[in-house]
């Protein structure tokens, strides 16, 4: 796994919500606490700092040179940022930190002119430090990732979606359209992590189609619950906390569809991995155990009983030996439960994607 820049690869709280899964058993959730909001994301806050023209030019030099001392020392090192790549993060984070970004180069500006900024000057310089000298995510900098056509809020604790899980959302679409009956049925998003695919799958679904998003860490529930609200899915996704199938205990034998970008990194792998990762994502979202198949397995098992007869399930893997581990699993361990099973690659042509139906 290595990180991706957001903007450079775009190819590349929550209110009780009734769930009509079963026609006959209305379901009720609980409420998500939203005792710690969501930080919000740096483009969505108003501009309520000031600097003049001349201080932002300073930091905008001082940044620049910053940038421009790494060179390829990170990407020799890990697989990471470059001084070109770091350069292109630095006008990103001067868009969304700045009311009005042309004015850092702008040569029609008095010096003396105050510019409105969404964060403090000491922030930008302490962000940007941050992003150099701590290998902090571009992503964490400025509070969100572009996913598709979502920008999504994230922060530390919270897994960062990847261009390559974009597919799933595909996969989900060609399966609906295949099997119109899905479209109205009950769906799991299972670590949804940001809430990515959840929200995705929402929108694909029918008027009476809704989404379970689940995730451990209530770090990540509080943000998918956030950006579920952002998109005003809240009456269609509901995010509930606690491991894999165990907020799903009443809906056995009645998911439509279930999906999971789960931890697949052998544990061994983990310090070998860009240090933006290894160091700050959070290891619950990354370390699959010592093959990286724990929860692989976990959730293909699962998915025998929580999954209605018909039923579609999607999973990320690290590639093909876990794609193939989990396709000799599902034939030979599970064998009768699962119908139609494929591996699809991504978009670079790695065989990623474990797809299937749940037998009738």
């Amino acid at each position: 796994m290595k990180l991706i820049s957001p903007r450079g690869f775009l190819s590349s709280i929550l209110q009780p919500v009734l769930l009509h899964s079963n026609p006959r058993r209305p379901v009720s959730f609980s409420t998500v606490s939203t005792s710690h909001k969501p930080r919000i994301p740096l483009h969505l806050r108003p501009p309520t700092f000031r600097a003049t023209v001349a201080d932002l030019k300073k930091w905008h030099t001082w940044a620049k040179n910053l940038a421009s001392s790494v060179g390829s020392t990170f990407s020799d090192l890990d697989n990471g940022p470059d001084s070109t790549l770091l350069h292109r993060e630095l006008t990103w984070l001067i868009q969304d930190a700045l009311e009005n970004p042309t004015s850092v180069s702008s040569q029609n500006l008095n010096d003396d002119v105050m510019v409105p900024l969404r964060a403090c000057l000491d922030d930008l310089y302490m962000l940007w430090s941050q992003r150099i000298e701590e290998r902090r995510p571009f992503q964490y900098v400025v509070g969100c990732e572009h996913w598709r056509d979502l920008v999504l809020s994230v922060e530390e604790g919270v897994l960062i979606p990847r261009p390559e899980t974009e597919m799933i959302v595909d996969l989900v679409n060609d399966a609906v359209k295949e099997k119109e009956e899905l479209k109205e049925g009950l769906w799991a998003d299972l670590g949804t992590g940001s809430g990515a695919l959840a929200i995705e799958i929402g929108r694909i679904l029918g008027d009476s189609g809704k989404v379970i998003a689940t995730d451990l860490s209530p770090v990540a529930v509080r943000v998918a619950s956030y950006n579920v609200q952002r998109y005003n899915l809240q009456d269609k996704i509901v995010v509930k906390q606690g491991s894999w199938f165990e907020p799903l205990k009443n809906f056995e034998g009645e998911l439509a569809g279930l999906v999971s970008n789960p931890p697949y990194i052998p544990s061994a792998h983990i310090g070998g991995l860009q240090a933006e990762v290894a160091k700050h994502e959070p290891r619950l979202a990354l370390d699959g155990g010592a093959n990286g198949m724990n929860d692989l397995l976990h959730l293909c098992n699962g998915a025998i009983s929580m999954l209605k007869p018909g039923g579609f399930v999607a999973l990320e893997t690290n590639g093909e030996t876990q794609s193939k581990f989990l396709v000799d699993h599902m034939d030979t361990e599970t064998k009768g439960s699962f119908h139609n099973v494929k591996i699809i690659s991504d978009f670079a042509g790695i065989q990623r994607f474990v797809t299937g139906y749940r037998a009738r």
